[in-house]
């Protein structure tokens, strides 16, 4: 099924979504009951002229009514490296929540904890993971989680007995200030 093929099933999943009748939505727009039912079945052509009353009755764009274009899915990010961690993007660019898996080098101390705005998830898939949170230690090991608000003072870090891998998902606040050099 082409593009242009999707409109009529999309125009109609749109007005059942709004339980209207096609004559509700034909009125509405100012046109037949039989124009719109032809549209919806794809027998007649959709034209600007007939889209543009129906979508802003259905509240749509008329992007709205066609496919998505097909994307890659595969990431292909850059891996980044920063003081000493390695930081590997597991999330398109565009994705509303960032994921990454990090590799933080073997460390004697925490370092200093910070807050800022976001949330945070963690999963620890190998060594020991320091995290300091409001005060406290916590030693994660493989296979443990935790999650947290970031206005909590925190800080990561793998233990001095060597590094440790962790997947980490940020809201974008989070990501942000955790993935980023401070500029």
């Amino acid at each position: 099924m082409d593009a242009l093929d999707q409109i009529g099933p999309r125009l109609r999943a749109a007005r059942r979504a709004r339980d209207w009748t096609l004559d509700e939505l034909a009125r509405r727009a100012g046109m037949s009951p039989s124009t719109l039912s032809r549209l919806e079945s794809g027998k007649r052509q959709a034209s600007l002229e007939l889209l543009l009353p129906l979508t802003r009755q259905l509240g749509l764009r008329i992007d709205d009514l066609l496919p998505a274009p097909a994307t890659d899915p595969r990431v292909r990010r850059s891996v980044e490296r920063r003081d000493g961690m390695t930081i590997a993007p597991l999330t398109l660019e565009q994705s509303p929540m960032k994921t990454f898996k990090v590799t933080y080098p073997p460390t004697d101390e925490a370092p200093a904890p910070r807050v800022h705005n976001g949330y945070e998830w963690l999963y620890v898939l190998s060594g020991r993971l320091r995290l300091a949170l409001d005060g406290h230690e916590h030693i994660l090991t493989p296979g443990e989680a935790a999650e947290f608000e970031t206005q909590t003072p925190h800080s990561l870090s793998a233990t001095a007995d060597g590094p440790a891998e962790v997947l980490s998902i940020f809201s974008i606040d989070g990501e942000r200030i955790h993935t980023h050099r401070a500029e």
